[in-house]
């Protein structure tokens, strides 16, 4: 008996991958609203974070669909992709974080200064505008984690329901 012919909502797999898909889309909602409501503008890193989730969030609805049509196994590779997205996205995200307690340097690439123009007549006018978005420095803690570091507990989180999701698609054939 295949998922598609009881309810999908029923399965472990099915519930995991919906667990997954809702945190990851809340998360990267948070995100968003911390910088276009909060505004905490992202620095270079914090950009990068929000790769796993761009791409996650439609693989996993994709993930679910297949399971709704009995589609184990494509759904298990689609599960089990996102999960190494997150399980990478976790890497960087203690990367950032350690940045952000000094543990060890930044890259060279956070400079802060996003949306630097490099034309003479707006140089001086662009300095005065541009604020600098660190990578090295936490811009809110919460609970005395940064944003950095609540988004490499989530990405963590995710990619062990990621892999359980996989593991009992591929369990329910």
């Amino acid at each position: 008996m295949t998922i598609a012919e009881t309810n999908p909502s029923a399965h472990s797999a099915y519930k995991s991958g919906a667990l997954a898909f809702l945190l990851a889309l809340a998360v990267i909602v948070g995100a968003l609203a911390f910088e276009h409501i909060g505004g905490y503008p992202p620095c270079h890193l914090c950009l990068q974070e929000r790769y796993a989730y761009y791409a996650g969030v439609p693989l996993l609805f994709v993930a679910l669909v297949l399971l709704s049509a009995g589609v184990n196994r494509p759904a298990a590779l689609l599960f089990g992709l996102v999960g190494l997205a997150f399980l990478l996205n976790a890497g960087v995200g203690v990367y950032h974080a350690g940045a952000e307690w000094q543990f060890w340097p930044g890259p060279d690439s956070c400079t802060g200064a996003q949306g630097l123009t490099t034309s003479a007549g707006n140089l001086l006018e662009s300095l005065k505008e541009t604020r600098v978005i660190r990578c090295d420095e936490a811009a809110l803690r919460i609970f005395g984690i940064s944003l950095a570091g609540w988004n490499a507990l989530a990405s963590f989180v995710l990619c062990t329901i990621c892999v359980r999701a996989a593991l009992d698609s591929l369990r329910q054939e």
